[in-house]
């Protein structure tokens, strides 16, 4: 990959490939490396200092490989560590490099959904407890309100493959009836993880007719794409062989090459990195 000069995308571990799938739609061009951290996922009731320590690790691992732009397509990792690695990590190192991450492109856009002003968020209880959607949405519609509700088993049904079972149903409803009962007025509900668009057809049916349900995937395309007209400076030190590679932290690829297939919508084969 050192002959390639790739867009890194970089996840804790399978959710981040529903916004590589809709980044790489949108941008074939462009050269992909994903790194995906299953060995140590999920990060989601981690502390902050734990997750930026393996986002930070996760992201330098990624400039090696010749990433001048990453992504961080996790709500948790964007919330948690996304500031301290652009604020203090990047410009003793890596001062021409640049890490963007989902939670700043989702609020830029998301009360444009909603007519009742009122917005739902979903997300694990490290991304809730952040309060970082609640900060954000606020700067850019200051007259949304934002309620937000922790997940803290959809992940789990998700990566045991039990998401379009009936089992499901119970849980999805659980939580969602939680949401709603802070208020009738929500009409947008925020899938504020990447995991959680494998249950969005069970999220949308359980929820009353007339309540919209956004995922971030075409968001964050869109925001990349209008960021890498923005800034030349990093557009140009891409490389532009349409290439996709693959990587986990957890020595079973056949295992990530499974899960990652049906988060990616497309055959994946991997390879393992040790992060050293």
């Amino acid at each position: 990959m050192l002959t390639n000069k790739p867009i890194g995308i970089f996840d804790s571990g399978y959710g981040g490939l529903t916004v590589f799938k809709s980044i790489a739609a949108a941008l074939p061009q462009y050269d992909y490396i994903y790194l995906g951290d299953t060995a140590r996922a999920p990060y989601g009731n981690r502390t902050f200092k734990v997750i930026h320590e393996y986002t930070w690790e996760c992201v330098q691992w990624l400039f090696k490989q010749g990433c001048g732009l990453v992504i961080l397509a996790c709500n948790t990792a964007s919330a948690k560590a996304l500031r301290t690695i652009q604020q203090q990590d990047l410009q003793p190192a890596y001062p021409t490099q640049r890490v963007l991450g989902v939670i700043r492109p989702t609020a830029e856009v998301i009360g444009n959904y909603t007519s009742s002003k009122e917005i739902g968020v979903l997300g694990t209880r490290g991304t809730v407890n952040s309060e970082s959607y609640l900060l954000e949405i606020e700067k850019f519609f200051p007259d949304v309100k934002v309620y937000q509700q922790a997940c803290a088993l959809w992940v789990p049904i998700i990566e045991a493959g039990e998401y379009d079972k009936p089992g499901a149903d119970y849980f999805v409803q659980l939580y969602l009836d939680q949401l709603l009962a802070q208020s009738p007025g929500i009409d947008t509900v925020l899938l504020a993880c990447t995991h959680y668009p494998l249950l969005q057809d069970k999220i949308q049916s359980h929820l009353p007719a007339g309540i919209n349900v956004v995922a971030q995937g075409d968001i964050v395309a869109a925001s990349l794409t209008d960021y890498l007209q923005r800034h030349p400076e990093i557009e140009t030190g891409i490389t532009c062989n349409g290439t996709k590679a693959f990587f986990t932290t957890s020595d079973d690829t056949a295992d990530f090459d499974h899960h990652a297939s049906l988060f990616f919508s497309a055959p994946v084969q991997s390879s393992f990195t040790p992060l050293k």
